[in-house]
């Protein structure tokens, strides 16, 4: 008797369906919280193939999969600036098949066009989310310790020690990313925050050590429960991450009021990318699943769910007007002058700045 005749003997006897063929899947590897509830579901019921999810909550940990291979993913969502463009250098992405994708033409130039820089042709990348990096608050208990006049939009409050130590005992958190934490750093002290200058470094070191007494962790997604519950008084965190925090804390109902502020001294703007492995085992489920999410329904659905900008022009209109008019969502152009976008880095620099992270965590 072969395999197959046994196996449909076998279901037959104990009364369970059986199916010559597995079902088709598609692996996803997202940041964590950055789909809608039924984004998921909805997928599988248009198209018939499952989607199974691992989440990470950093780009670190996603790159150390890509560059040991054979991950296993069809599908990841990696950072723009400086990841993406050093992963298409190395060759890790599968060329799209622009024909399976139709709705590129919805996504909005100034992106595409920001794209183009590190994916001649949009080869390789298709825009997801995009926002800024700036500083979640508790505002309450920010005004409680620093006046209700003291301003809100600096790096200041964590990285001035007056301040800091006022904010210290409701706590700061700083995401557990060394790019992102030295971009900060360097914005505030006036130099280019994408400075590799030894000495630039140095300053930016000295400074991000002088406040250590005061961070009460460095982690990449745990500031969004805290600072909703009341637990923390400002987070380095992303711009959507902290409005998701907001709207957690209204939906409590404890009077926990959280705000989102964009530095005047400069923040990161992201832009969040689909892109295929080279070695993915289902690149066709990939691009349906990309085309899936180029549904201006569909992504319309994710942004009023995770509180991110998306690309796609067509659904602006379906975003909840909350959404639309929030400045830390779609900052106006006068805000929008003091963002910055991150540069890429060759690894000898990625290494070295590692390596000073991993000391300054330490306090070493």
């Amino acid at each position: 008797m072969s395999h197959q005749t046994l196996a449909l003997a076998l279901s037959l006897l104990i009364g369970v369906p059986f199916a010559s063929q597995a079902e088709e899947q598609v692996h996803l590897y997202n940041w964590s919280d950055y789909f809608a509830e039924d984004t998921l579901s909805g997928f599988e019921s248009r198209s018939g193939i499952h989607p199974v999810l691992d989440v990470y909550d950093s780009n670190e940990v996603l790159e150390a999969k890509l560059f040991a291979g054979s991950s296993g993913y069809d599908l990841i969502f990696p950072t723009a600036r400086p990841f993406a463009a050093r992963h298409i250098k190395a060759g890790l992405y599968r060329p799209l098949d622009a024909s399976a994708l139709a709705g590129l033409d919805r996504l909005d130039p100034d992106i595409m066009k920001s794209l183009e820089e590190i994916d001649p042709g949009h080869r390789y990348l298709v825009p997801y989310m995009w926002g800024s990096t700036g500083i979640g608050l508790n505002l309450k208990k920010v005004r409680a310790a620093l006046g209700d006049e003291a301003a809100l939009d600096t790096w200041g409050l964590v990285f001035d020690p007056d301040k800091a130590s006022k904010l210290a005992g409701c706590g700061i958190a700083l995401l557990d990313d060394a790019t992102e934490v030295f971009a900060a750093a360097l914005a505030y002290l006036g130099k280019d925050p994408n400075s590799l200058d030894k000495e630039d470094l140095a300053a930016a070191s000295d400074l991000i050590k002088g406040a250590h007494p005061y961070i009460r962790y460095f982690h990449s997604s745990q500031y969004i429960s805290d600072l909703a519950n009341g637990d923390l008084c400002v987070a380095h965190g992303y711009s959507g991450d902290v409005l998701q925090a907001k709207a957690r804390a209204e939906e409590a109902g404890k009077g926990v009021e959280v705000g989102y502020r964009i530095p005047r001294e400069g923040a990161v703007l992201w832009t969040d990318v689909m892109a295929i492995p080279s070695d993915a085992p289902n690149p066709a489920a990939a691009h349906a699943f990309i085309a899936y999410l180029l549904d201006p329904e569909v992504i319309a659905g994710i942004s009023n769910y995770v509180y991110y900008a998306n690309p796609n022009l067509a659904a602006t209109s379906l975003l909840d007007a909350e959404l639309r008019k929030d400045p830390g969502i779609y900052p106006p152009p006068e805000v929008k002058a003091h963002l910055f976008t991150l540069k890429e880095r060759g690894d000898r620099e990625i290494r070295n700045l590692n390596r000073l992270w991993t000391r300054l965590k330490a306090d070493r």
